[in-house]
């Protein structure tokens, strides 16, 4: 599939956009000590020329304009929060910071600590750091209330191409950037045909959920940071780079693997730690954009869909978290269980944050007045927020072709970590490989505790694995 943006006419004249539900929310309840970002990390070979990179940006952000806006003014008693599409960009949305030791880190803790404003177009900030080898790292900073990582990567995508010459890049190769998230190209799962897999019990209407239980928190430790005297604040960041997992013989999407590996990890953290078991609930954004587009909309376009693992797992307990390792046997059944959750869940339609968001933004009462609402119920609804956040957004479909500096040899993209979650596991996969973010609340966990969520997000990986023959 050729993945290309063909030249368009100038945009119209810059107007007013209203607020979406899913952008309103964010806004009401933005809170400068976890900053609201995405981070994007794409590492390439090649060096980037500045000034041509900064044309194609320009270009990109004319074929986007939903790309470039900015919080139009308001006023408590407004009815709407708007976002003014400006002609132009505001700021240079492109930097590059000196390079040498410790860039690299310094600018991925930026992407953590340092949101960019909504008050000036794009509320996007690009770094690119030289790195020793002669290549290159592209991180990109989002500022989440304006848009999601799915949404820059389509602009990043069209940036490339400008950069890369305007030519049609080609395909994605077999075992490189692909299909859309939770899938599996066609290329990548095996030829023999899945054997008939056992019924699994019938999910329950809400992916696993029969009530408001209050589900398993991720146990604190930072007991490493404060034994350092850094206990710090905001979000930290863990990266793995591990081979790109296969569809199982049995049907069992890399996205049901990661949803079940998330599941185990928290489980078996938690027993580590000595706390008391409970149904895991994991959110999952489902995206149906059609990213290969060239018109995919920009902004927040995924809804948060809920997978819970309760008590038909109580039986498998002691066999997924007791020993060394999980037990294949109980890992396959909770596949099978989890496959005919996540079908149910990605097919059945609902709003981007549910019933509760629509009334929560609905122009009836003052802007002010519902951001103190949204603010109460974000407060009281805590006890009863999931466990933690996997993002899955499956093989990158765009060949991200930056001509002379390269096409990617890794892709990061990350969530934002909040309490009282305090976890968000990021998925994607490019050049035959999985990128794993664990993002993580550096009021829950600290560096040393994101190292081993890493290491059973391994284990829980290789449990879901068909075994060798």
């Amino acid at each position: 599939m050729t993945v290309t943006q063909p030249a368009r006419p100038a945009p119209a004249a810059p107007g007013l956009v209203p607020f979406p539900t899913v952008d309103e929310v964010s806004l009401h309840c933005t809170d400068p000590v976890e900053p609201e970002t995405v981070h994007i990390e794409i590492h390439l070979p090649g060096r980037f020329e500045p000034e041509r990179l900064r044309t194609a940006f320009a270009e990109a952000m004319r074929r986007h304009p939903r790309f470039l806006q900015r919080k139009a003014d308001s006023r408590w008693w407004h009815r709407r929060y708007r976002w003014r599409l400006t002609a132009e960009p505001d700021v240079d949305p492109v930097a590059f910071p000196a390079a040498g030791p410790g860039a690299l880190a310094a600018a991925r803790e930026r992407t953590m600590t340092d949101c960019p404003p909504l008050d000036a177009a794009p509320p996007v900030r690009v770094e690119v750091v030289e790195t020793a080898d002669g290549g290159s790292v592209l991180l990109a900073t989002v500022n989440h209330t304006a848009m999601d990582g799915p949404s820059c990567l389509r602009v990043l995508a069209t940036v490339a191409e400008v950069y890369g010459g305007g030519e049609p890049p080609a395909p994605a190769a077999a075992g490189g950037t692909g299909t859309k998230a939770g899938r599996d190209a066609p290329a990548a799962r095996p030829a023999a045909a899945p054997a008939p897999p056992t019924p699994p019990p019938p999910p329950p209407a809400a992916g696993g959920r029969t009530g408001p239980t209050r589900p398993a928190r991720i146990a604190g430790d930072t007991s490493s940071a404060a034994a350092a005297g850094a206990p710090g604040t905001g979000n930290g960041l863990h990266l793995l780079d591990l081979p790109a997992p296969r569809r199982t013989s049995y049907g069992a999407t890399v996205n049901d693997q990661l949803l079940v590996a998330t599941c185990l990890t928290a489980a078996r953290w938690n027993r580590e730690h000595g706390q008391r078991s409970g149904p895991v609930r994991i959110t999952m954004p489902v995206d149906n954009r059609p990213r290969e587009s060239a018109d995919m909309p920009i902004g927040n376009g995924t809804r948060l869909t809920e997978v819970g693992f309760g008590p038909e797992e109580q039986a498998d307990a002691a066999a997924l978290t007791g020993g060394a390792a999980p037990d294949r046997a109980a890992v396959e059944r909770l596949l099978r269980a989890t496959m005919a959750r996540t079908h149910a869940l990605k097919s059945a339609p609902s709003r981007p944050l549910g019933l509760s968001g629509v009334l929560l933004t609905a122009p009836v009462l003052p802007v002010g007045v519902r951001g103190v609402l949204a603010r109460t119920l974000r407060r009281t609804a805590a006890p009863l927020m999931s466990t933690t956040l996997l993002s899955n957004l499956g093989r990158i479909v765009y060949p991200l072709d930056f001509g002379a500096a390269g096409r990617p040899t890794a892709v990061w993209v990350s969530a934002p970590a909040r309490m009282p979650r305090g976890l968000a596991i990021t998925a994607a996969s490019t050049a035959g490989r999985l990128h794993l973010a664990v993002r993580y609340s550096r009021a829950l966990l600290d560096h040393e505790a994101a190292v081993r969520i890493g290491e059973l997000l391994q284990q829980g990986l290789a449990a879901c694995a068909d075994e060798p023959r």
